[in-house]
């Protein structure tokens, strides 16, 4: 049970997995996607297509998959950023478990979009979790982990991409040592947990009156979606995609450059952000200092 990029990987390995077989694919129906509003397929629906495997797409699997789950039969059921929350109905189905592969150190970062806010929080590293699924959200037993540190100007899309292999490859050995019988569950330390809420479009929207490292943090963490912008000419908005702290000073939001040669630098409540890329209302992403040179700001 997955539904992006993210997902694609893991699904792999299970096709890959000796003795193992997939049994049938659940993701979420297809959406409207791009200017044209096309109806568009999840990256784990074409993977699952591509491998000859059966894909059902339930708008609400607690609702409408029971039935079709159980007709499958599964052993197990593994999930990967599928995007529904599973009944108690649904958990009852497989005799060895759910088994979710969580793109954080649990139980940090709990919710639907931990890497972005592992990268807005600042932290200095994060992974993967393999996790036994409950009723609750990620709140269930540990299995495996595997760390990673975050690059400086690593974007959400960036990591994510990364995170996807991680996760394939933790997903690989938690098998493993499930068929081995030497799979442990560690049951989460609750107090540690931090559970980040989903991400809006709004969030996008900042002032500038964060710190160097918070708003570096936004421009890079919620790159590819909703995307960090500011106005720029007829009334469009320019997209910051990555970003870096710099030195600088001056009112919060104040342009402190922009110049073709020494790029584009805006104030914070305490330091500055250098921005390196950038996107224009339909344009290609480029460096900052590319744009600049046709785009004067104030």
């Amino acid at each position: 049970m997955g539904t992006p990029e993210f997902a694609v990987p893991s699904l792999r390995t299970l096709i890959a997995f000796p003795g193992a077989e997939v049994a049938g694919v659940f993701t979420q129906p297809d959406r409207p996607k791009g200017r044209g509003n096309r109806l568009t397929p999840s990256p784990v629906k074409v993977a699952a297509a591509e491998a000859g495997i059966p894909v059902f797409q339930p708008e609400k699997i607690r609702r409408d998959g029971a039935e079709t789950l159980r007709g499958l039969r599964p052993d197990l059921c593994v999930t990967a950023a599928f995007g529904q929350i599973l009944s108690h109905e649904i958990l009852e189905i497989p005799p060895l478990g759910n088994i979710n592969v969580h793109a954080s150190l649990l139980p940090k970062h709990r919710g639907s979009a931990p890497i972005a806010h592992a990268i807005m929080c600042g932290d200095p590293k994060t992974g993967v979790t393999t996790m036994m699924m409950d009723e609750g959200i990620d709140t269930g037993d540990m299995l495996l982990q595997q760390e990673t540190e975050i690059g400086e100007t690593e974007t959400c899309g960036e990591l994510t991409e990364r995170l996807g292999l991680v996760g394939a490859e933790v997903l690989r050995r938690t098998l493993e040592a499930l068929q081995a019988g030497t799979l442990r569950r560690i049951p989460q330390n609750h107090a540690e947990m931090t559970y980040d809420p989903m991400l809006r479009k709004e969030m996008g929207l900042t002032d500038f009156t964060g710190s160097a490292a918070e708003e570096k943090g936004k421009i890079n963490g919620l790159n590819p979606w909703p995307c960090v912008s500011i106005p720029c000419g007829d009334g469009g908005r320019l997209k910051l995609l990555r970003a870096v702290c710099t030195e600088g000073s001056g009112k919060a939001g104040t342009v402190l450059e922009a110049d073709p040669k020494e790029g584009l630098v805006i104030a914070c409540g305490t330091g500055a952000v250098r921005i390196l890329e950038v996107q224009a209302p339909g344009g290609k992403r480029m460096r900052a200092e590319d744009y600049l040179r046709g785009h004067p700001l104030g």
